[in-house]
């Protein structure tokens, strides 16, 4: 729970890095963000992963573990949702992200999922791509 405000600062800058959206959204999402990240912290279903090197952080990840139904994929009551990958720009360009990939998947795999899902930017979905993620047919509203 200690790493709620690094997790909701590398939110942030993930989406910052991606000019999607105002800074004024932004900020009105790291306030709203913060504690839902603390609770789901607290009872395990979020778990972040941190790359640090020499004492200073790098990069970060996380799976929030969903409530999901039960389907022909995988019976389990959840899907585990890969996000918030950010790496610093000082350390881009050094396989950081695909580490973290690689760490995300294998809690997965150690909890027994059989899938799990998650939403790429252009500049990710060359790194799921190549561990096999493949393209859904989900479609969304916004409403």
């Amino acid at each position: 729970m200690a790493d709620a405000a690094l997790i909701t600062q590398h939110r942030h800058l993930m989406f910052a890095a991606m000019d999607v959206t105002s800074e004024e959204r932004l900020n009105t999402m790291d306030v709203n963000f913060e504690p839902w990240v603390r609770e789901r912290l607290a009872d395990d279903r979020y778990v972040g992963v941190v790359m640090e090197e020499d004492g200073v952080v790098l990069a970060s990840a996380g799976v929030f573990f969903m409530d999901f139904l039960p389907h022909y994929l995988d019976i389990h009551p959840a899907r585990p949702y890969l996000t918030n990958f950010y790496t610093a720009p000082e350390a881009r360009g050094r396989g950081i992200a695909k580490q973290m990939v690689v760490a995300c998947i294998e809690l997965c795999r150690e909890r027994g999922y059989e899938v799990t899902t998650l939403h790429a930017s252009k500049f990710g979905r060359p790194i799921y791509e190549k561990f096999g993620f493949e393209q859904t047919n989900e479609m969304m509203l916004k409403l």
